[in-house]
C-alpha cells in the first residue's frame, strides 16, 4: 500500500480534520479524511495520488496506540495490547497498510497525558524526526512545516519495535 513517489503524512490529534481540509487546498498536496473508511479505501487513495505530498488521517498503528493508552490508563489488559500489536504487524507484513513517512501531531498540548506520551514519547523513540509536533494556533504555518520536513532514518524493524511498546511506560509526574 502507499504512493511510492509521494511523501506520506498521517495527521493526528484533535485538529486533524481541519488540518487535512487546509492541506487539501495546497496544489502539491493530496489530502483526505480516511479514518472512518477501510484499509482498501486508504490504499486506493494512496496509490492514485500523484502529488508530492499525500496527507490523511488513517494511522496504521491506531489500534496499537489506543490499546497502549488504555492499558496504561488501566482501562484494558496487556492481552488486548498484544493482540493489537500482532494485528498491526500482520497488516504491515502483508502490505495492507504502510507506515507513513511522517506523523504530524496537531496541537499536542491539548492531548491527555497518556496520548501525549504515545505521540511525543513512544513513536519518536523509534524514529525521532518522523514525528512532527505542530501547533495549529502557533506562528509556524503548515506550509513551512512541509517545506522543512527533516531527513531521517527510516522506521526501525517493526516487529521488535512494536513488541517492545508494552514495556515503554508513560512518564508520570509526582
Amino acid at each position: 500500500m502507499g504512493s511510492s513517489n509521494s511523501t506520506t503524512l498521517v495527521i493526528v490529534g484533535d485538529g486533524a480534520p481541519s488540518t487535512i481540509e487546509s492541506l487539501d487546498r495546497f496544489t502539491n498536496v493530496s489530502a483526505a479524511r480516511l479514518s472512518d473508511g477501510t484499509d482498501g479505501d486508504a490504499q486506493r487513495f494512496l496509490t492514485s495520488a500523484r502529488s508530492p505530498y499525500v496527507a490523511h488521517d488513517r494511522d496504521p498503528l491506531c489500534h496499537v496506540a489506543a490499546a497502549w493508552v488504555e492499558f496504561f490508563d488501566d482501562l484494558s489488559s496487556l492481552g488486548v495490547l498484544d493482540l493489537e500489536v500482532d494485528r498491526a504487524l500482520d497488516a504491515l507484513e502483508h502490505g495492507d497498510v504502510d507506515m507513513p513517512d511522517y506523523y504530524v501531531v496537531v496541537s499536542p498540548e491539548t492531548l491527555t497525558p497518556t496520548w501525549k506520551h504515545w505521540w511525543l514519547g513512544v513513536l519518536p523513540r523509534a524514529a525521532p524526526t518522523r514525528v512532527i509536533p505542530w501547533d495549529a494556533d502557533g506562528s509556524v504555518p503548515l506550509a513551512r512545516v512541509l517545506r522543512t520536513l527533516p531527513a531521517s532514518r527510516p522506521w526501525p524493524a517493526l516487529g521488535p519495535w512494536l513488541n517492545s511498546v508494552k514495556r515503554t511506560v508513560p512518564d508520570v509526574l509526582a
